[in-house]
This record gives C-alpha cells, structure tokens and sequence, in this order.
C-alpha cells in the first residue's frame, strides 16, 4: 500500500508507490562457482556523501559472505535498508555491471517506461523519503528497514522528459562536486610529493651532504628547534577545566582540537573565555604556530589571531632567520615521528624538553621563503578548490528540494555543464 504524499504536486505529474514503478530483480549465489571472480558490493561499499559505489571488491566466488546474493547491472539503484539513515544510496554504474550486492540493499530495477533510473536515484536522496524510512526503522542495536518499506513508498513522477532532465540537471552538479574532489586529491598528493623533494633537495640543485636527519643540500645547515624559537606553554591552571564561570567572553581560546583539524593556518575557534578564564590562560599573539602535544601529538597550525590557549598546546614563535611558514611546513611532515616517539604514560604527551631538541633543516631565508611559497600555492588551490565543492554541495541539496517538490520547474532553469 503506498503511504501518503507529503507535499502538493503539479498537475502534469503523477503519483504512485516506487514498487509499481520498478521490475523483479533475481538472486544469484556465486559460491556455486568457486573459482569464478566477482565484484561485490557491500553496505560500507557505498558513499554516503558522493552517493556512488566507491569500493566494489574483487571476490572469489568461494570467498563469498552469505550476504552476497543480490545480482545488480548498470543503471539499478540501490538503497541501504540496514541502518537506512546513513543514506548509502547509488546508481549502478557500467563497471558494476554483473555485480552482486549485499542482501543489505534493495535493489530497485526501474521499468523506464514509468520512471527514469537518475530520477528514482535523486529521489531516494531526498529528505522527505529518508525521513519516511527513518520513521519505518526496526530493531535498536541493528535498525533495518524491509524491501517492502521501500517499495510501499509513495513517489511523485513528473512526465519522462521532465524526469531526465531533472536527473540531467542534478547529475551536472554532481560531476562538479566529482572534479573538485579530484582537484582537492591530486593537488594534496603534488604536495606531499613536493613536501618530500624539496625538504631534502631544495631548490637551487645543489650537491647533497649526509646528516643526522638524512640528505639535504650542501649550503643547509641543520639546526635544533630550542635553537631558533622561543617555546612556550600554553595554560589554564584551574581544575576542573571546564567550569563555566571562565568561559564566554571576548578573548578567543584556541584548544588541542582546532589545531589538530586545521589545514595549517588556525583560523576559527570553538571556544571562548572571559576576563577571569584569560587571567589563568596564556595569551598567544597571531603569527605564532601552535603545536600540539597531549592526546593528538605534534599537529601544527598558525594562528590568524590573538588567542589565548591552554596546557595542552605550545607556542612556537622563531628569530629573524626563519621563516614561519618554512618552520610550520617542515613541522607537519614530522607529525608522525613525533606521535610515535612520544612517551606513553596514562595518555601519549610531549612538552618542551622533548621540542627543543628537535633537528630541522635550515636552509637561507630566501629560500625558505621560496620553498614555503611552493607549499602555499598548493594550499591555495586546495582551499579554493574545497570552497567550490561545499558550494556545489549546497546547490545539489538546494536543487534536489526545489525539483523534486516542484518549486522549480526545469523549464525555468539552466546549468551550464
């Protein structure tokens, strides 16, 4: 039976439940062919931010879970009835043709003289229909929706042209979500590899010598951390730290956890503090790095302002010679070893004592500058390249509400490709 419509629809649509707009799909079992390769698609194999297949794994056939039943070709969709609020919803693209999929998926084969497959995909995104399957859900520690939940549900469905070229519209979107992931992906990969290369050759192709941190041009010198930085501990002597009467005034407080998910530069914060909670903090002026040293160990980041911060960072301002966005960068690479060597006691924590001997390589301030403006660039690109993706995703929610509840039609509307 299908259940209600939850918003008015034009007259040119109509209505039915997705299970008159579908046909029966089939079960195969690929352990009765041991030796043959499949690709499988489990629950985790799907996206619940891009909406795509993202990892469809090669299986031999007497590898196969008891799960692994559902036979799937190009254009099905496929939505999760186990935990359906996760929303791990896809369209079956070409290479997954011939797959099978998880018994965790409702496998909806669109009969396409009735509904367009990128139509009933968007659809399932929608808000309305996961609220619906949110309010259908079984079972506490594992809640699952049946096939039939899906079925059941009510679908408003425009005329087949306007069905494409809503799915048209919402598809171009999601191509440029796609290539701003792609640009956010390989310019990250450019700079680690730059990172790599040019700490250890730099930029002026000079001879290599050998030190105790490993090759580096023969005009670097390697310095230690206590050496060319004054570095200080952040504060807050009171506990327990978070009682109230310190928190809520003008002066930023910079915590463990807006460094630690920075992309180098501390530009937000989460927290603040009144006259009383600054007068038992420490007070960092914008431009020092900020590393951290109890829990995550040995993220950095620069601070664009004023703030103060607690014990569980240090404030690493360094001389003339050295340039703080060289010193940030090379920082960053050494993350990892710094998390490894870090004493374990109750929790894993650094303090001065353990920085300030600390071997970076040093080369000229000129080139400093010119290494770590190599590295910006790239940031540069990145952050752009993100703005653009979370812009793009606002518009794929903005348009998928607007056309599917028709309060934009497709006929006023153009997106370029």
């Amino acid at each position: 039976m299908m259940n209600g419509k939850p918003y008015p629809i034009p007259e040119t649509w109509t209505e039915s439940s997705i299970g008159k707009t579908v046909i029966k799909t089939k079960q195969r079992d690929p352990r009765k062919k041991p030796d043959e390769v499949f690709k499988y698609v489990d629950v985790s194999a799907v996206s619940n931010t891009s909406f795509k297949i993202t990892d469809a794994a090669p299986t031999l056939g007497s590898d196969a879970p008891s799960r692994a039943r559902k036979a799937i070709q190009t254009n099905d969709v496929l939505f999760a009835t186990v935990r359906p609020t996760l929303k791990r919803i896809a369209l079956v693209p070409p290479e997954c043709n011939g797959a099978i999929a998880s018994t965790g998926y409702c496998v909806l084969r669109c009969d396409k003289t009735k509904v367009e497959p990128g139509f009933l995909y968007s659809f399932l995104i929608t808000d309305h229909f996961n609220a619906r399957m949110a309010g259908l859900e079984r079972g506490a520690s594992y809640p699952a929706v049946r096939d039939s939940d899906v079925t059941a549900s009510w679908i408003p469905l425009p005329p087949l042209p306007e069905q494409k070229k809503i799915a048209g519209i919402l598809s171009t979107v999601q191509r440029a979500i796609e290539e701003q992931e792609r640009i956010i992906q390989t310019t990250t990969e450019l700079k680690k590899a730059l990172m790599q290369k040019l700490f250890i050759e730099g930029l002026r192709n000079e001879p290599q010598k050998q030190t105790e941190i490993g090759p580096m041009p023969e005009s670097w010198v390697v310095v230690k951390l206590g050496e060319i930085a004054k570095i200080e501990r952040g504060k807050f002597s009171h506990r327990p730290r978070n009682e109230p009467r310190f928190y809520g005034g003008e002066y930023p407080f910079v915590q463990t956890g807006d460094v630690s998910n920075c992309d180098g530069y501390v530009r937000s914060y989460t927290q603040t503090l009144n006259e009383d909670g600054l007068a038992i903090s420490k007070m960092f002026p914008a431009g020092t790095i900020l590393i951290t040293i109890a829990a995550n160990i040995g993220f950095t980041g620069i601070l664009e302002f004023d703030s103060a911060c607690p014990d569980s960072l240090i404030g690493i301002t360094p001389n003339e010679n050295v340039q703080t966005e060289f010193l940030n960068y090379y920082l960053i690479t050494q993350q990892p070893e710094m998390d490894r060597l870090a004493p374990k006691n109750t929790q894993k924590n650094i303090n001065i004592q353990f920085l300030k001997p600390w071997p970076l390589p040093l080369p000229s301030v000129e080139e400093q500058t010119k290494i770590a403006g190599a590295f910006s660039a790239t940031d540069r690109k990145i952050r752009l390249a993100t703005q653009k993706q979370s812009q793009l995703q606002d518009l794929f929610r903005t348009l998928l509400h607007e056309l599917m509840t028709a309060k934009t039609r497709v006929h006023h509307l153009e997106i370029a490709a």
